[in-house]
């Protein structure tokens, strides 16, 4: 079963007015006599299904005569009776979560049916205090969401007048508790086989999961409130602590205060890390029969060689001077390259950061609207991918060969492999639904275009790529390795051709970091003398482990165990709003508040921010939804030491309080000398003077980066955007008009000595934005 989604992770305390009502009994666990509870269910499943068929064939009858009566009446009915009139009389009831796909589900059930939306969930624990009954076994209080009273009124209506209800929220764990909560509040039989879920929103989806109904999955329903109710009790507990010893408004969570400690771990790494030289040395030959020159690296000797200063390169270049550089060995092989395999929810994100420079929320928004449908030219509302969280590599029978049809079609039968492609989950994964993949294989990005917004699209052809992909044959390569002999010392020279392109005429998948991959070299034999063009000793410097993007650290969440794929998206959302982590460009760094926060709860709750007791807990939850451990003992394994850790914690740091660090800056403050420093406000950064509040001196952060405004030539300061995207201005704005996304380059125009700017992206270019001039180059030239 896929993991939970997340808009119900809330992780710290929020104030609001509580709304007290009486508390509805938690799900307990299955009976342990599971067999005979089985086989009770099963024939209930059946008198119950038995039951609704009659109902529905005496429900179309009673309509048909009714009708006429009621057609006539309407008239001289009141405005308030016939509302009530538009609410349906007898059919079925189905429930899902969004507008969206209550449309697109409509249009495949037909007339018989009223699809509704509950809007995500109706009922939580109340904002304004815990809500849980620590004491009594973590009773929880569920409450109705406050501004959702009239939806329940209408939904609680349309039940009652209805022959059969169906809940069909999404099958996951949260929509398994969402309908559990809908049952409550519209006081169905949890025992009725109500639920329905579909795997993807097409005819054929919906048909199948209309045709399946189950009841609701207590396990489930359990796992998502023991995650619910963990994730409360933590945030709820020490968050207030927080607010207490360092300022209001902070907030700790299961996950989000690993996340939060994975990015500070990585920034004391790179402080602590001491660059070291190194030197490489490069040969540039040339052989008999061809122009084209091939580049060699200095090996070493007998074994490889390091080299750390400039002396010892040089000693080395002067020995390879006046010696004959020979061919020693070719080695010639076919490599073959294999298609990744079709995205779970965190591959889908991180690919969509690669190549598409989406944040983790705007990619799940696009797949949500993907998933429950969009109005597409001639086939009308139709959800164009399967259920977008999951971390399952599973493909259907029947989409395989839907997609073998399209590369059969489009490609040719060399393009498929000789057999199926099977890709194997992680062990840990939930295996009920498919991997993230187009419904229609057969129905190509180009051909949707125009029905979709530009981030549907793109990551429609993302995903339709990765799965064709997935589909299709090895690509082989022809390399070469070739050994240079030159004196003592060794060169090695290596290359590809390509000898089949297979799956990458299609798709390649992104890489965080580009290696180096050397082309096709020139002929050479055994043998062969080749003549040095050019000898060049290179410096280098070992660098420190680059910052994480959102790409790296959902990929270090998953391989760690951290969370699950639905909720790493709201994390990266919520560290960044709550001031503990910026980005910078493309990459996260933790602010000072990060890391005084996580300094604290590594010194009081060390198992809160420790990386195996937090994947050993998911593990634990994971068994919940299995039903293979029960949910109210795993929360009094927990809390029985956490609740010990926060009087501990209470005790440790009774009086104290500590001060977050100001970030100073190189600005004179022009009142009294000082250099100022950055703080945060309700609008953003700014610079305030330390010496406040005697010095009451603020002023905006400029941020400028050498370059020369085009039009009247003051400076070019970077700026922010009401959505927090860096763009390029003229300092004399609004004077002066002058606005780009492109970056500013130090280096000068060569025709008219203006500043030249970057445009980055697959048709990137530096170019003179100076009015005549028009100069501009690829950003390889």
């Amino acid at each position: 079963m896929a993991t939970k989604k997340t808009a119900q992770a809330t992780e710290a305390p929020e104030l609001a007015a509580p709304v007290e009502i009486e508390a509805e009994p938690a799900a307990k666990k299955k009976p342990a006599a599971k067999k005979a509870a089985a086989k009770t269910k099963t024939t209930a499943k059946k008198t119950a299904a038995q039951s609704k068929a009659t109902k529905k064939t005496a429900s179309k009858t009673t309509k048909a005569a009714a009708g006429k009566t009621k057609a006539a009446k309407t008239s001289t009915r009141s405005k308030k009776a016939k509302e009530e009139d538009d609410l349906p009389k007898g059919g079925n009831l189905v429930i899902v979560e969004s507008p969206a796909k209550a449309k697109t589900i409509m249009k495949y059930l037909g007339p018989g049916y009223d699809v509704v939306a509950s809007m995500g969930h109706i009922r939580d624990l109340p904002k304004s205090k815990l809500g849980v009954d620590v004491e009594h076994d973590f009773e929880p209080q569920y409450i109705p969401i406050k501004g959702k009273e009239e939806l329940i009124r209408t939904l609680k209506k349309k039940a009652k007048d209805s022959d059969a209800v169906y809940l069909a929220t999404d099958p996951d764990r949260e929509g398994e508790a969402i309908s559990w909560h809908l049952a409550h509040l519209l006081d169905l039989d949890l025992a009725a086989p109500d639920r329905v879920t579909f795997n993807e929103i097409t005819k054929s989806g919906v048909r199948f999961g209309m045709d399946h109904p189950r009841t609701i999955d207590l396990d489930l329903v359990n796992a998502q409130q023991a995650r619910r109710i963990l994730d409360r009790i933590v945030g709820y507990q020490i968050s207030p602590f927080l607010w207490r010893k360092i300022k209001r408004g902070l907030s700790a969570g299961r996950v989000q205060s690993v996340a939060v400690r994975l990015i500070v771990d990585r920034e004391n790494e790179i402080r602590a890390f001491k660059s070291e030289e190194y030197w490489s040395i490069d040969a540039k030959l040339l052989g008999n029969e061809s122009k084209k020159l091939i580049l060699a690296k200095l090996y070493g000797k007998d074994k490889k060689i390091e080299i750390k200063t400039g002396e010892e390169a040089a000693a080395i270049v002067k020995e390879l001077e006046n010696v004959r550089y020979l061919v020693e060995n070719v080695k010639k092989s076919v490599r073959k390259k294999s298609p990744a395999p079709p995205f779970t929810t965190s591959t889908m994100q991180q690919e969509a950061s690669r190549k598409l420079g989406f944040q983790a929320r705007r990619t799940m928004k696009a797949a949500q609207e993907l998933y429950e449908g969009v109005d597409v030219s001639d086939l009308g509302a139709v959800g164009l991918i399967t259920y977008m969280r999951t971390d399952s590599l599973r493909i259907s029978e029947e989409a395989q060969q839907m997609a073998e049809d399209f590369i059969l079609g489009r490609y040719g039968k060399e393009y498929l492999p000789q057999t199926r492609r099977q890709y194997k989950s992680k062990n840990n994964a939930q295996d009920a639904h498919e991997a993230v993949r187009p419904t229609m294989p057969s129905l190509t990005p180009d051909q949707v275009k125009d029905s979709l917004t530009s981030d549907q699209y793109k990551l429609y052809r993302l995903i339709w790529e990765r799965f064709i992909a997935s589909q299709m044959a090895t690509a082989l390569l022809d390399t070469v390795a070739v050994d240079i002999r030159a004196g003592e010392y060794l060169f090695k020279a290596s290359g590809y051709s390509v000898k089949f392109d297979g799956f990458t005429v299609l798709y390649e998948e992104g890489k965080d970091e580009e290696t180096e991959e050397g082309g096709a070299l020139p002929p050479v034999e055994k043998g062969d003398e080749l003549t040095l063009k050019e000898l060049a000793p290179n410096q280098h410097f070992t660098q420190p482990p680059a910052r994480f993007t959102e790409a790296s650290l959902i990929k270090s969440l998953e391989e760690n165990g951290i969370g699950r794929p639905s909720t790493y998206a709201p994390t990266i959302t919520t560290i960044l709003t709550r001031g503990y982590v910026e980005r910078d460009a493309k990459v996260l760094k933790p602010t000072p508040l990060g890391e005084v926060t996580t300094q604290l709860m590594e010194e009081q709750f060390k198992d809160i921010v420790d990386v195996t007791f937090t994947a050993n807990m998911e593990h634990d939850l994971d068994s919940v939804e299995t039903g293979d451990t029960d949910w109210v003992k795993t929360l009094h394994k927990f809390y029985e030491g956490f609740s010990a850790t926060l009087e501990t914690a209470e005790k440790n740091m009774d009086g104290t309080r500590l001060k977050v660090p100001d970030e100073e800056t190189d600005v004179v403050c022009e009142l009294c000398g000082r250099k100022m420093v950055i703080k945060s406000g309700r609008y953003g950064k700014f610079l305030a003077c330390p010496g406040f509040p005697e010095c009451k001196n603020t002023k905006k952060i400029v941020q400028e980066t050498g370059g020369l405004c085009p039009k009247c030539g003051s400076k070019v300061l970077a700026k922010k955007s009401k959505t927090g995207k860096t763009y390029f201005g003229c300092e004399n704005n609004p004077k002066c008009d002058f606005m780009t996304w492109d970056t500013p380059l130090a280096e000068n125009c060569p025709d008219c000595g203006a500043t030249l700017f970057k445009k980055g992206g697959k048709m990137g270019r530096i170019y003179c934005a100076k009015e005549g001039c028009g100069y501009e180059r690829g950003l390889k030239d």
